[in-house]
C-alpha cells in the first residue's frame, strides 16, 4: 500500500495542537513552556530534527508562550527543516549546555541559555514568571530559578493537552495504523521456522520506513519460551516450528503517530491445545474490557469493572490494563484492581481520547505467553476500534 498525500490538512492539525498547548498553559496561569522533549516539540510545533539523537542530547528546544511568538532553538540554527510551519514565528541557534559538548564548562553555557530565554520571556509575558519545563538537566531549572522564575512540571501540561485528539489527528493516526498493519502482514508472510527473531522484527522496520513511518520505540518480539515472562527483547534466537511468536509494535508511523498493537501467532504447525487456551483468555480480556469504554466512565470505575484475570495468570499480568496513545504512549493509564491503590489515579474517559487495551496471558512458570492489544477511539456514543488486523479467530 502506497501513501503519498496526507489525508487531512496538516496545518489545521498543527494549529489545533498548538492551541491545545496554549489553552493548557492559560488554564494554569503559566507564561509559557520550555520544551526539550522531542515528542512534545513534535506535538506543539511539528518540527523534527534527528528526533532519536536529540532525545538523549539536549540539542534543541522551544519556547511556547501562552500568548505571543513561538521561538524554536534548533540544532544548527537553520530553518531548513521547519520552513512554512505555521506554528513557529522565529528560529534561533540552540544555546546548548549538555555535557558531551562542553564538559566541565557546561555550567557557563547553562547560564547563557537561561539569560537568553529570560530576554525573550521577560519582555513578552507581562511580568508573569510562572513557567513550565518538560525535560532538562537540573542546572537548567536552577538557572531559571536564579533569575526569579517559578518552574512547574511541563509533562503535566503536555500530557493533558495531548489527551484529546481532533478528527484531523485521528485521520493521521489511521494512516499510521494502515502502514503498521501492512508491515504486520509482511511479518506474517515472512515468518517461518529457522529464521531469527531479529530477522522477523526487521520486516516491521522495513515496511514502516518504506511506508513513510519514522521509528519503532521498543524491540518487543519474542518466541517460544522467551515469551514468558514478557518484556524480553527481540534476539538472535531461531524461531522453531510450533513456537508462539508474540510482539508489540510500538510503531511511530507517518506524521509521527503511534500504532501500538500486539498480536500472537504460532509459527508453522497448528496451535496446541494449551496455546489455544492462553489465546482464548487473552482475547476475552481484550473484548470484555474494550466493551466498557465510553465517555464519562471514570478510571476507578473501569478498574473495578475489568474482566478478572484468572489466578493462574495474575502474577504475569501486564503493567496496565489500558493506556492512552497519540504520538507515543500517553496519559491516561488504567490499572488492574490489584495495582490501583499503589499506582492508580482517577479521572474519566473523554470523547477524543485514544486508548490501548492490553492483555498478557501466561501462567507463572509456563512455557509461553500471549500478548494482544487493540487501539480504540473514545467516541460520543461509545468507542471505535481503530486497529483492524485480524485476530486468530479460528483458534477460538
Amino acid at each position: 500500500m502506497e501513501f503519498t498525500e496526507p489525508p487531512r490538512d496538516l496545518d489545521a492539525v498543527r494549529l489545533y495542537r498548538l492551541g491545545r498547548v496554549r489553552e493548557a498553559l492559560a488554564a494554569r496561569d503559566y507564561a509559557g513552556i520550555i520544551l526539550f522533549d522531542q515528542l512534545n516539540m513534535r506535538y506543539a510545533l511539528d518540527a523534527t530534527n534527528m528526533q532519536v539523537w536529540c532525545s538523549h542530547n539536549e540539542a534543541r528546544y522551544a519556547w511556547v508562550p501562552a500568548e505571543g511568538p513561538v521561538v524554536l532553538f534548533d540544532y544548527g540554527g537553520r530553518d531548513t527543516l521547519c520552513e512554512g510551519l505555521p506554528t513557529i514565528d522565529e528560529v534561533r541557534p540552540a544555546n546548548s549546555f549538555f555535557y558531551m559538548l562542553y564538559g566541565s564548562t557546561y555550567a557557563d553555557h547553562a547560564r547563557r541559555w537561561a539569560v537568553e530565554l529570560n530576554g525573550i520571556i521577560a519582555g513578552r509575558s507581562g511580568g508573569n514568571r510562572r513557567i513550565a519545563i518538560d525535560r532538562v538537566a537540573p542546572i537548567g531549572v536552577q538557572e531559571m530559578e536564579r533569575l526569579g522564575y517559578t518552574v512547574f512540571d511541563g509533562f503535566e501540561v503536555m500530557e493533558s493537552a495531548r489527551a484529546i485528539k481532533s478528527p484531523g489527528e485521528i485521520s493521521l493516526m489511521k494512516r499510521s495504523i494502515a502502514v503498521c498493519e501492512d508491515a504486520v502482514a509482511q511479518m506474517r508472510s515472512a515468518m517461518r521456522p529457522g529464521m531469527t527473531e531479529n530477522a522477523l522484527w526487521a520486516e516491521l522496520h522495513h515496511a514502516n520506513i518504506a511506508g513513510g513511518g519514522e521509528w519503532i520505540e521498543t524491540r518487543l518480539l519474542a518466541s517460544g519460551p522467551r515469551t514468558n515472562p514478557w518484556f524480553r527483547e527481540s534476539s538472535m534466537r531461531v524461531i522453531e516450528n510450533g513456537d508462539m511468536v508474540s510482539f508489540d509494535t510500538d510503531l511511530v508511523g507517518p506524521y509521527g503517530y503511534c500504532c501500538d498493537m500486539s498480536r500472537s501467532w504460532v509459527c508453522g504447525d497448528r496451535p496446541s491445545d494449551e496455546q489455544r487456551r492462553l489465546y482464548a483468555e487473552a482475547w476475552r480480556q481484550i473484548e470484555d474490557n474494550m466493551a466498557l469504554l465510553e465517555p464519562g466512565i471514570s478510571f476507578r470505575e473501569l478498574t473495578h469493572k475489568l474482566r478478572p484475570v484468572p489466578d493462574e495468570f495474575l502474577r504475569n499480568r501486564y503493567g496496565v490494563a489500558m493506556h492512552g496513545v497519540g504520538l507515543c504512549d500517553e496519559y491516561p493509564s488504567v490499572y488492574y484492581p490489584q495495582d490501583f491503590e499503589r499506582c492508580g489515579f482517577d479521572g474519566e474517559m473523554r470523547e477524543g481520547m485514544v486508548i490501548c487495551v492490553e492483555a498478557l496471558i501466561g501462567t507463572d512458570g509456563g512455557r509461553e505467553a500471549v500478548k494482544l492489544e487493540e487501539q480504540v477511539l473514545i467516541t460520543a456514543n461509545g468507542h471505535e476500534r481503530l486497529t483492524t488486523y485480524p485476530m486468530e479467530w479460528h483458534w477460538l
